[in-house]
């Protein structure tokens, strides 16, 4: 007899699957396998799509008896949308070590970490901001000390012949002045530092500055030692990114005003003019108190987590950038006072200012190591990239990538402007006795070691590629024994083997990465070293040395300067390719979709996180959609998408996330994102996901170069009856010891799933490597034993014992565990719907309440 005081059940409930795609994203007819689709909910940037046949799926769940209701998330356009993205390759170097920030160790939640957490977040916007400097530095050194200073101040640009195009610049004209072209040169670094402003500002407003819908509760604070990326602030930057991006425009407002009042004071005090050199002096002090300020804001306070903090610092915001731009404008009107006499000579003070710059930065590389070493050491894992080292060495590589970056300019249009000359001189050297424009000495020497960094990495290539031959002809050995019944084929198996032996090699880049950066560092500072001891270019101050010396130094110079030029000329074409063309667009995307998944936690002028935008899409649409229907829901992600479904479901409140199962295929989430961040995705987090969500499984294969186990080295998850037919895997692999029920991984899969013709397989099956997953029987049937797993006893057993343990009463006995049917999404009745939640995350897109446990739902997190 049914129980009187329950609610009737429904005889069909609906089932949901809820697919995010990964890098390159998919279009929806794509993920869908059908060309007729809707968008169900969002916008042109990112939306819901269905087939056009489910759109009233809701009204009819008697029509999917048996299956479920598939959408898509599409997400591709938050990072290749418009033409603008294009830009972005400008804000590469600042993306990369936005990517430090979040590459520390993990470290125990009490004791001395926190304090070292607090320092390496500190030292990693220090460097954000001198990346930020340098590359106003070398728009200073282009537009000041080339242009308005060197160049103009000669004959070459100013003359009367065909290259004189800075004539108004010349002698007795009003701009001949070496003070009035500073000031007007300047116009140019501070547009550039405008133009950074305007993309984070507008970037800022369409991603972290997002309000939660109307009527959406303050999500609770969860308890110390909750992973981070369940915290109801992580994917809300609003207050950080607004306050750093206001120092970083101080910063470059404030450097520009140095680079005009530094020669013109200087000149002020040698003239002896009081006016002019009270003026001066009172400047220089305006501008020390403006970088203290700087300073101050950058480091006295990093993210707030805990809560979505809506507010803004109105002091640091509005207050700084304005009084930077005021100082700029009053600089300006000082140097462009009349100062009969003045003629510029020689170079502005530009080897210091990039030398101090390229020091500081290496000194806080060291630091970060340093505090790096320490919180690995408190909580130390071995599979941790480079033992706690990968934050610091991504750090020294965005340094590497800004100083050629903003360096290679420089040089390339010294090189320019030497050529219209007629008298220039090859990397940066100008000819003896000329007039003509010549970039610090400290640039030429960074040109001159690029050849030997090439070449470095040109070893470590041959390397690998030697260890994927050997490991290829190592696994080719047995590969065939993994087909039983197959005749051997020893073509098709080095085919395999090879594809196993270039996936592998994915998990020995940190120590390419190691190499890489720990040259970069030995040779930057050899560089730094070089350019000050002798104050010349590589190849003047190997002059009268050994020949061979002699010949390698300008040999180096000159092959650094033509690869400086190369390299800049390819970036210009790949933008504007990029600009004009979607497709290369997408392809540029991919670095996108991998680097800007981070929030902006230390540098503003980053591009944008576009997980700002997709988490909470996610969370929401999986909120509103089981509250409204009672359904159960599996969201499938692959490649990056899975890492967008994880954080989506760290996100879920526990009476949601009890509906909620999650399938990940082809995922980086251990294999990348846990080695190279191990405080969000290392085993702690990963394993706390796991106890929250009950129902997870994550397919792998061996050819997979990105995607792997969540938890190696635990038994695998044994294989569905679906996909253990043999009509279902006509080839598999080697069964796993001891599979367990309650584990994750399940793999690796058959890849190809067929080795040679047969009658079910009579064409080569492709080796599908990272891609096309849905192909694999696997999918489809693990994806309906986890519905199956969310209406069944075993899970609503343990879910009570994880409330009774909770509550602190005594575990009952386990409930002997119910197999998976074949066919899992049936009418069995399950969870009534239930009333709206307390506390729900900030939404982007739903705005459908949810609704509290009913009765057969008991309180907990398991599920």
């Amino acid at each position: 007899m049914p129980d009187p005081s329950q609610p009737p059940q429904p005889l069909h409930r609906l089932a949901l699957e809820l697919r995010v795609h990964g890098v390159h994203g998919a279009p929806p007819d794509e993920l869908l396998g059908d060309p007729r689709t809707v968008r169900i909910t969002g916008d042109s940037t990112a939306a819901v799509f269905r087939r056009a046949a489910d759109v009233d799926a809701e009204a009819h769940p008697e029509r999917y008896t048996g299956r479920p209701v598939v959408e898509a998330y599409c997400w591709s356009r938050l990072t290749s949308g418009n033409g603008a993205r294009a830009l972005w390759l400008l804000l590469l170097p600042f993306m990369v070590v936005n990517l430090a920030h979040w590459a520390r160790p993990a470290a125990p939640a009490t004791g001395p970490a926190p304090r070292a957490v607090r320092a390496y977040g500190v030292l990693v916007r220090v460097l954000a901001l001198s990346l930020t400097l340098l590359l106003i530095a070398a728009a200073c050194e282009v537009a000041l000390d080339l242009l308005a200073w060197q160049c103009a101040g000669s004959g070459a640009c100013t003359g009367s012949g065909s290259g004189a195009w800075l004539g108004f610049m010349g002698p007795g004209r009003w701009w001949g002045q070496p003070g009035r072209r500073l000031a007007l040169g300047a116009l140019v670094p501070a547009a550039l530092t405008g133009l950074l402003w305007y993309l984070s500002n507008r970037t800022w407003s369409a991603y972290e500055s997002q309000p939660p819908p109307a009527g959406a509760a303050v999500p609770p604070v969860r308890p110390a030692g909750a992973p981070a990326l369940g915290r109801p602030g992580f994917w809300y930057g609003r207050r950080i990114v607004a306050r750093l991006r206001a120092a970083h425009t101080a910063a470059g407002l404030l450097l520009v005003a140095a680079a005009v009042a530094v020669p013109t004071a200087r000149h002020d005090r040698i003239a002896g003019a009081p006016v002019l050199e009270a003026l001066g002096r009172a400047v220089e002090v305006l501008l020390a108190a403006g970088a203290v300020a700087v300073a101050w804001v950058v480091c006295r306070r990093g993210r707030t987590e805990e809560r979505a903090d809506h507010r803004l610092d109105r002091a640091a915001v509005t207050l700084l950038p304005g009084c930077a731009l005021a100082l700029l404008a009053a600089v300006l009107l000082y140097a462009l006072w009349s100062r009969p006499g003045w003629t510029s000579t020689g170079r502005l003070p530009g080897d210091f200012a990039f030398g101090a710059l390229m020091l500081g930065q290496g000194c806080c590389v060291l630091l970060l190591a340093a505090v790096a070493v320490r919180l690995y050491r408190l909580a130390p894992d071995p599979a941790t990239a480079l033992y706690g080292l990968g934050g610091p060495a991504i750090a020294m590589l965005g340094c590497a990538l800004g100083g050629v970056m903003s360096g290679g300019v420089a040089q390339r249009i010294a090189d320019w402007l030497g050529g219209a000359g007629g008298t220039g001189g090859v990397g940066g050297a100008a000819a003896p006795g000329s007039a003509v424009p010549a970039p610090p000495v400290l640039l030429s020497w960074q040109a001159a070691v690029l050849p030997p960094l090439l070449l470095v990495l040109a070893l470590l290539a041959a390397c690998f590629a030697v260890r994927g031959v050997l490991a290829r002809r190592r696994l080719a050995a047995r590969v065939a024994a993994e087909y039983p019944g197959e005749p051997p084929d020893v073509n098709r198996s080095r085919r395999i083997a090879g594809a196993r032996a270039a996936a592998a090699l994915t998990d020995s880049a940190p120590w390419f990465v190691a190499a890489v950066s720990g040259v970069t560092l030995l040779l930057g500072a050899g560089a730094l070293a070089g350019a000050w001891i002798s104050g010349q270019v590589p190849g003047e101050a190997a002059r009268g040395g050994h020949p061979l010396l002699e010949t390698v130094a300008r040999a180096a110079q000159d092959a650094g300067s033509w690869l400086i030029g190369l390299a800049i000329a390819a970036f210009i074409a790949w933008g504007r390719r990029a600009y004009q063309d979607p497709a290369a667009r997408r392809t540029i995307g991919v670095l996108w979709d991998v680097g800007t998944f981070w929030p902006r936690a230390a540098h503003p002028f980053a591009p944008p996180c576009y997980a700002e935008r997709a988490v909470p899409d996610l969370t929401w649409r999986m909120s509103g959609w089981t509250g409204r229907t009672g359904g159960r829901l599996v969201i499938s992600g692959h490649s990056q998408g899975s890492v967008l479904a994880a954080a989506a479901v760290w996100q879920l409140p526990p009476h949601v996330r009890r509906r909620v199962a999650l399938l990940t295929y082809g995922s980086p989430l251990r294999r990348l994102y846990g080695r190279w961040f191990p405080a969000y995705f290392g085993p702690g987090p990963l394993a706390a996901l796991h106890a929250d969500i009950d129902c997870w499984r994550n397919l792998w294969r061996a050819t997979d170069p990105i995607g792997g186990p969540v938890f190696p080295g635990r038994p695998a998850a044994p294989a569905s009856e679906a996909a253990a037919s043999p009509e279902a895997a006509p080839a598999a692999a080697a069964p796993d010891p001891a599979p367990s029920a309650d584990a994750v991984d399940r793999g690796p899969l058959a890849d190809p799933l067929a080795y040679g013709r047969s009658a079910r397989h009579p064409l080569p099956a492709p080796i599908l490597g990272h891609f096309d997953y849905q192909a694999d029987p696997a999918f489809a049937a693990e994806r309906d034993a986890l519905l199956a797993r969310l209406a069944g006893p075993a899970r609503r057993a343990r879910s009570a014992r994880r409330a009774r343990s909770a509550a602190g009463a005594p575990p009952a006995a386990a409930a002997p565990a119910v197999p998976a049917p074949a066919s899992p999404v049936t009418s069995v009745p399950s969870a009534p719907a239930v009333p709206a939640a307390p506390a729900l995350p900030a939404p982007r897109v739903s705005k459908e309440p949810a609704v509290p446990e009913g009765p057969e739902d008991p309180p907990g997190t398991g599920g």
